[in-house]
């Protein structure tokens, strides 16, 4: 059962990513242009709009899994910052303070920095190809005799 479950993890991680990413770039849509019900953020204001930016670009290389360290670290950070700068003042539990979304963001992405893209990302792709033009070029160098 365990090797089953383990050879499944890289899909699984790989959906995980999708849907994170996808909702996570709702936020910054819903911030940024005010769909889905969100107050548009005023353009250059801090934090909401600059949230909105790193949620929308973020989430959408999350989402196609494109950079996903580097994009989930940022993301991380900024959820992080959230949390304790806007949501912890007001209580110390996330359930007291309206903050669980940040805080469950800011895991979801701090684990996607360690994890990787899995399964369905643009990440993988292009490392596959970089290698195979490795290989490929490795196999038209000649070897001297």
């Amino acid at each position: 059962m365990t090797g089953r479950l383990n050879s499944a993890q890289p899909y699984a991680i790989g959906l995980f990513r999708i849907v994170v990413g996808l909702l996570f770039a709702c936020h910054g849509v819903s911030s940024l242009f005010g769909a889905f019900g969100g107050q548009t953020a005023a353009a250059g204001s801090w934090p909401g709009w600059y949230a909105a930016v790193i949620e929308l670009v973020g989430g959408s290389l999350v989402l196609l899994g494109l950079g996903t360290r580097a994009a989930a670290f940022v993301s991380s950070g900024a959820m992080a910052y959230a949390y304790f700068k806007v949501h912890q003042p007001q209580a110390l539990w996330p359930i007291e303070n309206s903050g669980e979304g940040a805080a469950m963001y800011c895991w979801a992405m701090f684990l996607l920095i360690f994890t990787g893209s899995g399964a369905f990302g643009l990440d993988r792709l292009f490392a596959k190809r970089s290698e195979a033009q490795g290989r490929t070029a490795a196999d038209q160098t000649p070897v001297a005799a």
